[in-house]
């Protein structure tokens, strides 16, 4: 069997041991703040997660960058070169342009080398669920399964990894035009958290309010016990915005109704965190298949 590179990017918010010990890859995004570029790197090695939400709370602005198609022919041609195919999951393409330019990169590769193999899969999700289905990839790579099986199977299964979240405003969500929800909805915010979902086309839409912080966290404990299938044999995923002990009260109020064989808890990268902001936590499951459009 032809050996295959797993690429993903910067909004897998996967840490760096997972990255290293399943053999991951991934296409970096970048960020601008004070006119200067950064890599969106999921190492943190420019800034640390504390440093860049403290500057989002300070009132810095930062601006979000989708792969380059520079960086995709470098990255793609890096496996290439080895003789080697690959398989990219990008980020939702309602969130993001990198997996269409991504897509287009890998086409005129294609064309003009018939010996590539380059597959691009559109996760219709971001930070940890689409991590989620990196690693699941990985894990069936590791098990001998061949490039073309795990593609059609992470194809499968995308839309029922379901996203649970809040956030502690949704300013960073409408400045960067990354939330759908009624105007009615934004109409009255006071004291109120929004429970927010990636729904059947892999745009977040914030399907209900909720009264309180620690309300929000229950809230999103029983939707997650309402849909999970089979925890006892996964993980339960959750992502914060340097809000650790939020993360562990979620993670706890989740345990309280549902039995997971792990957790896993990981910070949202620079990309996300740049579209949701501080204090921003979220929980990802394996259940029932996400069938909601949110409209506006």
């Amino acid at each position: 069997m032809k050996k295959y590179a797993i690429i993903a990017d910067s909004t897998s918010d996967l840490s760096t041991d997972l990255l290293k010990e399943y053999d991951i890859d991934y296409a970096r995004m970048g960020f601008v703040v004070d006119e200067q570029e950064h890599p969106a790197a999921l190492e943190w090695d420019e800034v640390s997660p504390a440093e860049y939400y403290n500057m989002m709370r300070a009132g810095k602005k930062i601006r979000t960058l989708q792969v380059s198609a520079e960086t995709f022919k470098e990255k793609f041609n890096e496996y290439l070169d080895k003789d080697m195919d690959i398989l990219y999951i990008g980020c939702s393409s309602a969130l993001s342009g990198s997996v269409n330019l991504g897509s287009i990169i890998a086409r005129d590769i294609m064309e003009t080398n018939p010996e590539a193999k380059i597959i691009c899969i559109d996760s219709l999700i971001s930070s940890l669920g689409q991590g989620h289905l990196v690693l699941t990839a990985a894990k069936m790579r590791r098990e001998g399964k061949t490039i073309e099986e795990v593609a059609e199977y992470i194809e499968s299964i995308k839309l029922t990894v379901n996203q649970f979240g809040t956030v502690e405003t949704m300013e960073y969500l409408k400045r960067a035009g990354r939330i759908k929800a009624s105007k009615a909805f934004f109409g009255n915010l006071f004291g109120i958290k929004p429970i927010i979902i990636s729904d059947v086309i892999g745009q977040n839409f914030a399907v209900k309010k909720v009264k309180g912080t620690y309300n929000s966290k229950l809230e999103i404990a029983r939707m997650v016990a309402d849909v999970v299938i089979n925890p006892e044999e996964q993980t339960l995923y959750i992502s914060h915005a340097d809000s650790i002990e939020d993360a562990h009260i979620l993670r706890d109020e989740i345990l309280k109704l549902v039995t997971f064989k792990d957790v896993y808890i990981n910070y949202i990268g620079p990309i996300v965190g740049a579209s949701t902001g501080p204090g921003t936590i979220i929980a990802y499951c394996v259940g029932k298949e996400v069938t909601i459009e949110g409209k506006e």
